[in-house]
């Protein structure tokens, strides 16, 4: 991709003097397209207003097919700077391509083609442009999926569904390997916060795995550009939890404990706005319920709301969110919670792990699934650097091994003993005084292993 002039911006473009006349000459723009270039081009912001209003239909034709038929890249990029300069004046005039008058014409197609083979200013603003273009989609301009075949618009229909494609392509493109060092991918994600109220913008982007490419983003910010990606990505995160497959995504990443964090460590209203709002959407799911108990989330919002925010729709958000938090508290099972805790990998000494009767009472329990919490627990004796959780894991393997009436079997079977055996020689005391103890529950049997341990 064209890396030239890589920081090139729409008012350096705006002054090159583009010779229309020749263009006309070669045919390559008709002569009322001339002159209605000749009444537009170099004159004051508010007449460029006054002629968008009477006629901006036919001014986004022009520069359509400008950007269509003409490849030089000086003109290319001075028509998107137009463009740009339109739109960033006035974001409504988006509707302008949506046009009745435009229905024939593809007015996508010349700002797809220049994401993958224009220079890196004829990208980003064919990005910006295509997103505010579909984030006003009209809701008649449905996919191919939900019209009959016979439909005379079927074509144009088709192209708009592979535009959304191209557009969510590119995006991921930026967020995986960026066209520009600095701003790739906060141009994908400023464009993503424009386009993913289009209901098939989510549908592709969780089909491309997309989810997982903005986990990593949702990170504390410390600069003012740096903050404004957190946001956008806040926001983008927001639009996505009303989206059912994309939640099912980010039940299974990292999204919530890093939400939790930026919460936690911001005081930039917008920012805290947004994420206690994707909370709200995602706290009726009983999965992000448990987990936001786990996470300490209703002390944090407890001590948000002693703090003096101007946003009234914040402030009430803020408590049913604590309503919310309460009623999962309330409602969740000393084993829900021991679930989660295991499930989320970060354990510690929380009373239940040594509660006698919260093993009677919840061995059966462990069952569901196929055993997946022991699976769980045996797993993070393979995967975790924290002391703590590791020697918490062999201390409750040590104790489903003696409460169930099956657990040597089960735990032999899961090659439990192999994942136990390599913590025997940790730096940490904690780990080995654990690790040996499930060790002579496994080869021992639970009543010659509680003698040793007494």
């Amino acid at each position: 991709m064209a890396m030239d002039q890589p920081d090139l911006t729409t008012q350096q473009v705006l002054k090159r003097d583009i010779p229309w006349e020749t263009y006309m000459t070669t045919e390559l723009i008709t002569g009322t397209g001339l002159q209605l270039l000749r009444n537009y081009d170099k004159k004051a912001q508010s007449h460029k207003a006054q002629l968008l209003d009477d006629d901006g239909p036919a001014y986004v034709r022009l520069f359509i097919s400008i950007l269509r038929d003409l490849f030089k890249e000086e003109t290319v990029e001075y028509v998107l700077a137009l463009i740009d300069e339109m739109l960033t004046a006035n974001p409504k005039r988006a509707r302008l391509f949506h046009d009745a008058s435009l229905a024939s014409d593809n007015i996508y197609e010349p700002f797809v083609r220049m994401l993958w083979k224009g220079s890196w200013f004829s990208q980003e603003k064919s990005c910006k442009v295509l997103s505010s273009i579909i984030s006003v989609k009209p809701k008649a301009q449905v996919s191919t999926s939900e019209i009959g075949e016979s439909s005379n618009s079927q074509k144009n229909i088709a192209t708009n569904d592979d535009v959304l494609n191209d557009l969510v392509k590119w995006l991921c493109t930026q967020l995986k390997e960026p066209s520009h060092p600095s701003r790739g991918v906060p141009t994908a994600i400023n464009c993503l916060s424009t386009s993913l109220k289009e209901p098939l913008v989510r549908s592709s982007f969780v089909q491309a795995e997309g989810v997982n490419l903005l986990v990593p983003l949702i990170t504390p910010a410390s600069t003012q550009q740096s903050l404004q990606l957190l946001y956008e990505t806040c926001l983008c995160v927001w639009l996505l939890s009303y989206y059912e497959p994309a939640i099912e995504h980010l039940a299974t990443s990292k999204a919530l404990s890093r939400l939790v964090d930026v919460v936690k460590g911001s005081t930039k209203e917008k920012v805290v706005r947004v994420v206690i709002l994707t909370f709200k959407n995602l706290i009726s799911r009983v999965t992000f319920g448990a987990q936001m108990v786990n996470l300490g989330l209703l002390q944090i919002v407890q001590s948000l709301k002693a703090q003096a925010w101007s946003d009234e729709d914040l402030l009430e958000a803020l408590n049913q969110l604590e309503d919310s938090l309460r009623e999962n508290i309330k409602k969740l099972s000393s084993f829900d919670k021991y679930k989660q805790e295991v499930i989320l990998g970060h354990l510690d000494w929380s009373p239940m792990h040594k509660d006698p009767f919260f093993w009677r009472d919840n061995i059966n329990n462990f069952e569901e699934n196929d055993f997946q919490i022991v699976r769980v627990l045996i797993t993070i004796l393979d995967t975790s650097n924290d002391s703590r959780t590791l020697a918490v894991a062999c201390f409750d393997l040590s104790q489903f091994i003696q409460c169930h009436s099956s657990g040597r079997i089960i735990a032999t079977d899961l090659k439990a003993k192999e994942r136990v055996m390599k913590l025997l020689n940790h730096e940490n005391p904690e780990v080995t005084k654990n690790a040996l103890l499930c060790i002579q529950r496994l080869f021992l049997g639970a009543r010659y292993a509680s003698f040793l341990q007494a």
